[in-house]
């Protein structure tokens, strides 16, 4: 069984490692990024039994974590106020997504209402697909769709980036490790690692990330902690992200490619257009510049966004409140609001 499950694990990691060195010799965009994402996409498509790496994976949120908190400076929250205005448009921005995507999953793809609503929230894929199968909504349509919006964003996201805001996505994420004091490499560790663990025992959601998030904020408003995370730290998030994205289309069927995958990303399209009304508004309003507003109000994942935010070299604290708020108003929100549903529909 064990032998199995590594042999399975050094199969997705080759796979991986082919998708990134293909990407890097033919000088594609985010090598590390998108190689390990297509190849491992395609392999799972192809009936190839990829799996996922386990702790690892969730090992490279904590690095992004560490990377965002270390952002957290005094001058940020001397900048949270200038925020409130753009934040204040997250809750009509959620409920915006839900009168689209409730109807649209019930009419378009065929979803019952629980498994509609639960596929339309912009939460977080793992937390939506948990209080979906509390519901009774269909776990394996809610957790697709909710993988396939990641990929579509990941895959969208970096060409409007490039063809409409102009941005280089060369950015160097880090310094390389050499060049970082020992010192705060342990800090950074240690960071990672507390924040991670300590996040968990709490039942804190999106405890790889958010924990050691916290963690690193703490100590960069304090002054012990004055750096991010090295490049070839930052790189294997990417590569790991890639390969996690992929890895969930293992044991897709045809019929799952047809329904639920393809209305899935008919629906990110659906709220491409919205996030780019937002942006537009925000921008045109001063809110936000261009770029920061359209990593702001894209429906992506904390990691994902995060990890976009670095490469395009944007205000990554500015990104990452705003998501933050939304995942927060969704985890919070989304139960409270479907019971409110549900009672109203059976009463009438």
């Amino acid at each position: 069984m064990i032998s199995g499950l590594r042999v399975r694990q050094a199969v997705t990691l080759s796979v991986g490692v082919v998708g990134t060195a293909l990407f890097w010799l033919l000088n594609l965009p985010l090598p590390f990024l998108f190689g390990p994402m297509i190849a491992s996409l395609v392999a799972a498509l192809t009936g190839v039994r990829l799996i996922g790496l386990g702790p690892v994976s969730v090992a490279a949120r904590s690095v992004l974590g560490v990377a965002i908190g270390a952002a957290v400076t005094p001058a940020l929250v001397a900048d949270l106020p200038s925020m409130l205005a753009s934040v204040a448009i997250i809750p009509f921005y959620i409920a915006a997504i839900g009168l689209i995507g409730v109807p649209f999953f019930r009419r378009v793809v065929g979803f019952d209402l629980v498994t509609a609503f639960y596929a339309a929230m912009p939460g977080g894929a793992a937390d939506m697909t948990i209080f979906g199968a509390e519901a009774g909504a269909n776990v394996r349509q809610v957790s697709l769709v909710h993988v396939t919006r990641l990929l579509v964003i990941m895959v969208v996201g970096p060409l409007l980036l490039v063809s409409v805001y102009g941005v280089e996505l060369t950015h160097p994420v880090g310094q390389p490790a050499a060049d970082i004091p020992w010192s705060e490499l342990l800090i950074m560790i240690a960071a990672a690692l507390v924040g991670w663990k300590a996040a968990e025992r709490i039942g804190l959601f999106g405890a790889a990330i958010l924990g050691p998030l916290i963690v690193a904020a703490a100590l960069s408003l304090a002054g012990v902690l004055h750096m991010r995370p090295p490049r070839e730290a930052l790189l294997a998030a990417q590569f790991l992200i890639g390969i996690s994205i992929g890895v969930s289309y293992v044991g897709v069927t045809l019929r799952e490619l047809r329904e639920t995958v393809a209305g899935g990303a008919v629906f990110v399209l659906i709220l491409a257009v919205l996030a780019g009304a937002v942006t537009e508004f925000v921008t045109v309003t001063g809110l936000a510049p261009p770029v920061e507003g359209f990593l702001a109000f894209m429906p992506g994942g904390q990691a994902e966004m995060s990890m976009l935010a670095l490469i395009a070299g944007a205000d990554l604290s500015f990104v990452v409140v705003h998501h933050i708020i939304r995942v927060i108003l969704v985890l919070t929100g989304a139960p409270i609001l479907f019971r409110l549903m549900r009672r109203r529909r059976n009463q009438s």
